[in-house]
């Protein structure tokens, strides 16, 4: 499967990009040039040079060394929220599926509500909830990702429960969660692989919004949202405040919905 995702040009430049993106999250003290958190007011607003290589904010601080510590945060919203998602939508939409009845319609008109509102603005309104840092950003990414994998999961449901193979499990006495356990989660597994996979740019930049709009990350903390916010107020003068966070959410993004796309050619038996 590995050499089938390196084949794609594409898929292998996004897997290039992520697997940096650990390093750079496992190797960030190593990495940085200076304390990421440390103030030199007598070196604000100092364009990039061989001493700061991507310049300094408004603080004085290495924009680089942020900008790697911001890896670490990065990561750990993205793990975090697939730790959290997959379960529960896997769990909601193969039960859902398999099931029916009330509890597939009680269970799908709480997904529609929940993809009735837009990823951001759910968002928003659990961490104004919930009060805003990191930890419940995170919770409340969690809260509005996992609708679209159960759908996803129940549509999947629906089509192996009248297969031949779960009718043979049935009059062999298996019950209702050795099925479902031993026959469907394993077959719904790729395409919720795929899904979580592209979610991961909306995570991304879902995060980044709540760090730009505040309700993230809080100040000194590194994040990129966060220091997109800073720096947008000397933006016209010091366009590397802005310039480098912003790229490295796109590369980012750009890179997880390049290997999802990676993962659907490899994993769906439709392209083989």
């Amino acid at each position: 499967m590995l050499r089938r995702l390196l084949s794609n040009p594409a898929t292998a430049f996004g897997l290039c990009v992520i697997v940096i993106l650990v390093l750079a999250a496992i190797f960030a003290p190593l990495l940085m040039t200076h304390n990421p958190l440390a103030q030199n007011l007598s070196n604000i607003l100092k364009a990039p040079s061989a001493e700061n290589w991507f310049g300094t904010d408004e603080l004085g601080r290495d924009v680089y060394s942020r900008l790697i510590a911001g890896t670490r945060i990065t990561l750990t919203i993205i793990g975090l929220v697939s730790i959290i998602v997959a379960p529960i939508g896997l769990v909601i939409g193969t039960t859902a599926g398999y099931f029916g009845g009330w509890y597939d319609t009680a269970m799908m008109r709480i997904t529609d509500i929940f993809l009735s509102f837009p990823g951001l603005i759910l968002s928003l309104a659990f961490v104004a909830a919930l009060g805003p840092n990191l930890n419940n950003a995170i919770i409340a990414i969690a809260l509005t990702s996992w609708p679209p994998i159960a759908r996803l999961a129940r549509a999947e449901t629906l089509i192996l429960r009248s297969a031949d193979y779960i009718s043979a499990a049935h009059l062999l006495g298996a019950s209702p969660l050795r099925i479902l356990v031993k026959s469907i989660v394993p077959m719904c597994l790729p395409s919720v692989l795929i899904r979580v996979t592209l979610s991961m740019a909306t995570v991304i930049l879902t995060a980044a919004g709540l760090g730009f709009l505040g309700l993230g990350a809080q100040p000194p903390t590194p994040e990129w949202g966060a220091m997109i916010a800073t720096g947008r107020n000397y933006m016209l003068e010091s366009w590397w405040l802005v310039t480098f966070p912003g790229a490295a959410i796109l590369l980012v993004s750009l890179s997880f919905n390049l290997v999802g796309d990676g993962l659907r050619d490899v994993l769906d038996p439709k392209n083989r």
